[in-house]
């Protein structure tokens, strides 16, 4: 078959799954989520194995060492694929879940069930254990799945699938419910972009240049997570050791990750005794400082930033300062250059941080807390299968609940319209 015709059969065949997958009991759905748990370490060393073929390709490739490290299935690695079945496996299951239920003067009661959406077609780079993540949180929201990893992980992702299919069948459950593209072609994607009788959602996880693509060449509803610009406001009534604090966590714990802290603004009334404080500590941690002109007088050490610098997601140890003159300026600039993942403010004036809180729009919005807080497992979700910044139909981190919607349940006696 040619390319388009193995997508739109696996389209059709999810789509077979989806039925079957909704109406499983939570009984039902953990024990496979339990038996795909066991399967994953009984076959441990057969993932691996395929894990390595993708490994020396990317080598060949010359991938970054920080990208055969996400590709990478170490040992740790495999033990938290293992561990996010069973956290899963624990949550509660939302599917069937009545709410708002009220009687209407017509006699009628009326109320609202949460329900699966249906097929959901994941398209993500990199890291393999998404592949496992993804499938765990979608069969416990009652969906299928159809998943087209990147072609640098196409071995580890099929050696998964297959694990993973097997304990399906061994549950009698359809294994169309669990399927990974098999081909590295990039018309796959675009195939899979076509086929909106067959899915109901596309979630895109990867590089703003991915997630773009997705968005221009679907025919299906996209939830979107361009990049992560997160900002971080110091109040003129912060305490110094907790912006600091607060800070290094957000740049330099993980700075290649979406919830990390990207841009810095400081209120013009501390910046002379905050940022030479801040600057030692960024400096000492590695961070590169790119400033405005106030901060580059206070910060000898810093770069003059561009105006390329304030839009962008560096994933790196780099770190964009802006001296602003107030609260109001501070949000006009994250109006201006927020991607509405994440924002910060830190203070002790209790109206100014409640002020953050309701006009700043963003999908999390923080007062005095690190961006690194900004996750599913983080919020209580207990896992999640990306970030939308997108307010349909899910904002924010993405747990069971949003692989979910709701439908109107109607209970009459007999009841006719007058």
């Amino acid at each position: 078959m040619s390319i388009e015709q193995t997508i739109r059969e696996m389209a059709v065949q999810a789509k077979k799954a989806a039925h079957a997958v909704a109406i499983l009991s939570t009984e039902q759905k953990n024990r496979v989520l339990g038996r795909m748990a066991d399967a994953l370490d009984a076959q441990k060393s057969y993932i691996q194995a395929e894990n390595a073929r993708d490994l020396v390709a990317g080598e060949a490739k010359g991938l970054a060492p920080a990208m055969l490290d996400r590709l990478q299935l170490s040992d740790k690695v495999m033990a938290a694929m293992i561990g996010g079945l069973r956290q899963v496996i624990a949550l509660p299951d939302p599917v069937g879940e009545i709410s708002d239920m009220g009687r209407r003067p017509s006699g009628i009661t009326v109320g609202r069930m949460r329900i699966p959406l249906g097929v959901i077609g994941m398209i993500y780079e990199s890291r393999p254990n998404v592949t496992v993540d993804a499938a765990a949180l979608c069969l416990k929201a009652g969906n299928a799945i159809l998943l087209r990893g990147g072609s640098e992980a196409i071995h580890s992702n099929l050696a998964l699938a297959q694990v993973l299919q097997e304990a399906l069948k061994a549950e009698k459950i359809d294994p169309a419910a669990i399927q990974v593209i098999p081909t590295t072609e990039r018309e796959a994607i675009t195939c899979l972009l076509q086929l909106e009788e067959q899915i109901d959602l596309i979630i895109p996880r990867g590089g703003e240049g991915l997630i773009r693509f997705v968005s221009e060449n679907s025919r299906i509803p996209v939830l979107k997570h361009y990049k992560g610009v997160c900002h971080l406001f110091v109040d003129a009534s912060a305490r110094f050791d907790m912006a600091l604090a607060i800070i290094l966590n957000g740049k330099v714990q993980r700075p290649g990750v979406c919830n990390a802290l990207e841009t810095l603004l400081v209120h013009k009334d501390i910046a002379a005794a905050f940022l030479p404080l801040l600057a030692a500590e960024l400096l000492a941690a590695g961070v590169e400082i790119r400033g405005c002109e106030q901060t580059c007088a206070l910060v000898p050490a810093a770069k003059a930033a561009t105006p390329a610098d304030w839009p962008m997601e560096f994933l790196d140890l780099i770190l964009a300062v802006k001296v602003v003159d107030d609260l109001d300026a501070a949000m006009a600039h994250i109006r201006e250059y927020g991607s509405q993942h994440t924002e910060v403010i830190v203070t002790e004036n209790y109206s100014h941080g409640q002020r953050f809180i309701r006009e700043v729009d963003a999908s999390a919005v923080m007062i005095n807390a690190s961006t690194r807080f900004a996750d599913g497992g983080e919020f209580g979700l207990g896992a999640e299968i990306g970030i939308s910044t997108t307010k349909l139909h899910a904002y924010g981190p993405m747990g069971l609940k949003e692989l979910t919607t709701r439908k109107f349940i109607v209970y009459g006696d007999g009841q006719i319209r007058s």
